[in-house]
């Protein structure tokens, strides 16, 4: 009787898809420090900061009352009273209650939605460089993502006449994200007004906006929403945020959004088959972030305005690095163009950001995350949700180890 094992098929959706990028580098660096090596990660997106006394406070009074049974699919009536409000009170949008919904994190929002929206073929509009996740979650969902480079040259954000020319009649979704991960750019209304435009001449194209950033902008930028500044977008735009950056809540996963019924239901019967609702506690403690004090806010800014300027003051010191000052986020997007091609004192040609980051890691104990794995090539990605401390001496180690290159 032949008892031989069948190898494991993957499925024909995940074929080609893999962990991302920035959770491997993350694991080969823990690694490396579990061995005893002195590594700093700059790769994790996760603010340094503290979850909130009062919001720890809210869910654990939530489980003494004992609310830790199932609660409404996609979010308690509070919860979405206190999105709602948030959303009115932030943002100047209105909502109804069928009209927002809250998941396990805003990776859920985005996943929900592109499974509840897209059929085979249907294409999304996403420009890069641009969060690893969006690429993949379109491929899973049956969609075809279409990459639309943006340069420094622009600042990394798309122009009017880019979209333009990437719209076809197959185009289902425009993905925006501002401020960005991985480039710390933002949109401003200067910025989001052409694009409106072109959108407005395609009423086929709906808007996807990531809000997850909003809180952290710095200097004189002023952070707006494109469905505040046109609200004859709303029957097909979908504003997307979460508690995980501006909270440091990272770990409770809690993403919400607001956008229309009809949508907002179909996604709801993807997370029915998914996830179910998100966690009772994590709810309790979302309603005591959006609803309670935000004075924290400033400060929490302040001290990362304070990392991005050391960041990017010491990565334009060294020779063949640029970087440009991002808006906002935790991250500076820099390009080691001007490094490509030297050889290292081991004898390595670095002839990509890939060898690059690979290299730092492996001789300075510095991780990060290049520029390919966001679509950009030739770039690298720091997080600067760190101790200042942490950043002087891994960006001291990447200076001395860029000195050394032939």
């Amino acid at each position: 009787m032949d008892i031989s094992t069948t190898a494991f098929r993957p499925a024909r959706r995940i074929e080609d898809l893999g962990v991302s990028e920035i959770l491997q580098i993350t694991a080969r660096a823990s690694a490396l420090k579990c061995a005893g090596r002195p590594v700093i990660i700059l790769g994790a997106g996760e603010p340094d900061f503290d979850t909130p006394d009062h919001i720890k406070e809210a869910a654990i009074a939530a489980i003494r009352r004992g609310e830790t049974k199932y609660t409404a699919l996609d979010g308690t009536p509070e919860l979405k009273r206190a999105i709602r409000d948030k959303f009115r009170r932030e943002n100047g949008l209105d909502f109804a209650a069928d009209e927002v919904t809250a998941s396990a994190g805003a990776k859920q929002i985005l996943y929900n939605a592109m499974m509840a929206s897209l059929n085979e073929g249907d294409e999304v509009i996403i420009p890069t460089p641009c969060w690893t996740s969006y690429f993949d979650i379109v491929r899973i969902s049956g969609g075809t993502p279409v990459a639309v480079p943006c340069g420094a040259d622009s600042g990394f954000r798309l122009t009017a006449e880019a979209l333009e020319a990437a719209i076809t009649p197959r185009t289902r979704w425009l993905l925006l994200n501002s401020p960005s991960n991985p480039t710390g750019s933002a949109y401003g209304e200067d910025d989001y007004r052409p694009l409106i435009e072109v959108l407005e001449r395609h009423p086929h194209v709906w808007l996807m906006v990531d809000d997850m950033y909003e809180h952290i902008v710095y200097d004189d930028f002023r952070f707006v929403t494109p469905l505040a500044l046109a609200p004859s977008l709303k029957p097909r735009c979908l504003t997307v945020n979460g508690v995980s950056k501006a909270y440091a809540m990272t770990g409770w996963r809690l993403g919400y959004a607001g956008g229309p019924a009809p949508l907002i239901a179909g996604m709801a019967v993807v997370q029915s088959q998914s996830t179910s609702c998100p966690s009772s506690v994590t709810q309790a403690a979302a309603i005591a972030a959006l609803d309670g004090p935000q004075d924290f806010l400033p400060a929490r800014r302040d001290s990362f305005a304070a990392r991005r300027n050391l960041v990017v003051d010491a990565l334009n010191a060294i020779p063949g690095v640029t970087c440009r000052r991002p808006e906002g986020a935790f991250y500076t997007f820099a390009s080691c163009e001007g490094l490509l091609g030297r050889i290292t004192p081991e004898g390595q040609r670095i002839d990509s950001d890939r060898d690059f980051c690979a290299w730092l890691l492996e001789s300075a104990n510095v991780a990060m995350v290049p520029g390919a794995a966001f679509g950009l090539p030739g770039y690298f990605r720091i997080s600067y949700a760190t101790s200042e401390a942490e950043l002087k001496e891994a960006l001291a180690r990447i200076a001395t180890a860029c000195a050394t290159l032939d």
